[in-house]
């Protein structure tokens, strides 16, 4: 298995293992499999029984065996062996799958130990990051940005991990108390915390920026556990076959998937799915006021806001307005034209966004690729979770609110059963929970204590020249080479 870069129209291949431990292409493109593998019923009629015998870290092996062929197999099994395991997961099916009403379901991610969707990759990542840098003999420090869960899920990933280092940049003021305890209160010495001056967004053009200085990066080993690293992706294509197997009885019946999202990575792992031939009808993206990609498969106008118009809003983690991996589509939109994707999305592009309404190329986003969208508000958010409560006696986070409210929209028009994909639990948002409820979620045993731990956090500018300061002064002063 190849990949390659979406800006690299002479298509240079590169490795897994390489990849992996890089994260965005030197030419500042995001990596794809050269082609996408394709399931047969075979394949999935064996996977059927394969999660029902010995679970899903048997099922994640073997589809990460179709991506990485440069890690032995025995190895890779065993990776996600250690990966989705109990007690680190709460639930014995790592995803369970529950009906929440007709034809809607809930596909549960949030059961892992930040109690957040990211920690389904993060968890593999960790194992993955681990065992290619002991191969090697080498250290890497990851940089990375957050909204607000893939900072705490990278981080309970990769503390206390030999030869890891963490970066990773948060708004400052933009989480939620929950969420910035979680990060915070860790004190072990391979975790820096860093609050940016600005929004989510000028956190991401930072990471972009420090990974897009050639020199530096290779100089100081900088890696990435945020979307844009690929292995992110291809851990997630795993809960969209997980969540398709336990909704349906036979492989000619269909499901659609509602994904809330700002970044476009989650749904962007469920369009590889759907290209690969796991049988999904539709792919539903279920945007917040921040609606730049609902507004896109509407209308075809890509119009990406600035920093100061990026709303702060009750589901934080989907306050984002340029989203990364929504490159990733657009390459596989455009008919994997590097030459095109490069002119939207490239370095010297000044990031205003780009027009696709009248191109051939726009109608095949919903016909041949899946995809529908919807935009949900505060007072959607809020009904929705009064309503589930009361009405239904279930709990569900703001993000996952957004994806019930667009999912219902749809109802009407899809045929198929339809898995809203959970983005955390509610405890994490609990002012929006008492505000809708009148009542405050309940706080898992595991989670008990969080609120009551130092903060181990440092305040910067919004600069990436302080930043990598910082990174090199950090890199000087701690050792994570002992007992290797």
């Amino acid at each position: 298995m190849n990949y390659i870069s979406t800006r690299d129209a002479s298509r240079t291949p590169a490795r897994f293992t390489d990849i992996l431990l890089g994260g965005l292409a030197p030419d500042g493109g995001l990596y794809l499999p050269a082609e996408y593998p394709q399931l047969s019923d075979e394949q999935l009629t064996a996977w059927r029984g394969l999660l029902a015998e010995r679970g899903y870290a048997a099922l994640a092996a073997e589809v990460l065996k179709l991506f990485v062929d440069d890690i032995p197999a025995a190895d890779l099994e065993a990776i996600a062996a250690r990966a989705y395991t109990t007690p680190k997961f709460a639930d014995e099916d790592i995803v369970p799958v529950t009906r929440l009403e007709d034809n809607l379901w809930i596909g549960h991610l949030s059961e892992g130990p930040t109690a957040a969707f990211k920690d389904m990759a993060m968890q593999l990542l960790g194992e993955l990051f681990e065992y290619e840098l002991a191969r090697r003999d080498e250290t890497l420090n990851i940089l990375g940005a957050t909204s607000g869960d893939t900072g705490s899920s990278a981080e309970y990933a990769m503390r206390g991990r030999q030869g890891i280092r963490v970066f990773m940049l948060t708004p400052a003021g933009r989480m939620t108390p929950f969420q910035q305890a979680q990060m915070f209160g860790l004190d072990d010495p391979n975790i820096f915390n860093i609050a940016l001056d600005g929004v989510f967004d000028d956190c991401q053009d930072v990471v972009k920026a420090v990974s897009a200085d050639a020199g530096y990066k290779r100089e100081h080993r900088i890696g990435a556990v945020n979307s844009i690293n690929w292995a992110r992706l291809m851990a997630q294509i795993v809960y969209y076959i997980s969540s398709w197997i336990r909704v349906t009885e036979n492989n000619d019946e269909k499901v659609s998937f509602s994904v809330p999202t700002g970044n476009f990575g989650d749904i962007c792992a469920g369009h590889i799915a759907r290209q690969m031939g796991l049988p999904i009808d539709r792919l539903i993206v279920a945007t917040n006021e921040n609606d730049v990609l609902d507004e896109f498969f509407r209308t075809g106008d890509y119009r990406p806001r600035t920093s100061a118009e990026t709303m702060a809003t009750s589901s934080p983690s989907m306050d984002i307005s340029r989203a990364s991996n929504f490159e990733r589509f657009i390459f596989d939109l455009l008919g994997r034209d590097a030459d095109r994707t490069a002119q939207f999305f490239g370095v010297d592009v000044k990031g205003d966004g780009f027009s696709l309404a009248d191109d051939p190329a726009f109608p095949t986003a919903a016909d041949t690729f899946g995809f529908a969208s919807g935009r949900s508000t505060h007072a959607d958010r809020l009904a929705t979770i009064t309503d589930v409560w009361e009405r239904l006696g279930v709990m569900i986070d703001p993000h996952t609110a957004d994806g019930v409210h667009v999912a219902r929209g749809w109802a009407d028009e899809v045929d198929t059963p339809i898995i809203c994909l959970e983005t955390a639990l509610p405890v994490k948002f609990a002012e929006t929970i008492e505000e809708a409820t009148g009542r405050q979620p309940e706080v898992p045993e595991r989670f008990r204590d969080i609120l009551d731990a130092d903060r181990h956090v440092t305040d910067l500018p919004n600069d990436a020249e302080t930043v990598k300061k910082f990174i090199t002064d950090s890199i000087r002063t701690t050792d994570v080479t002992a007992d290797r």
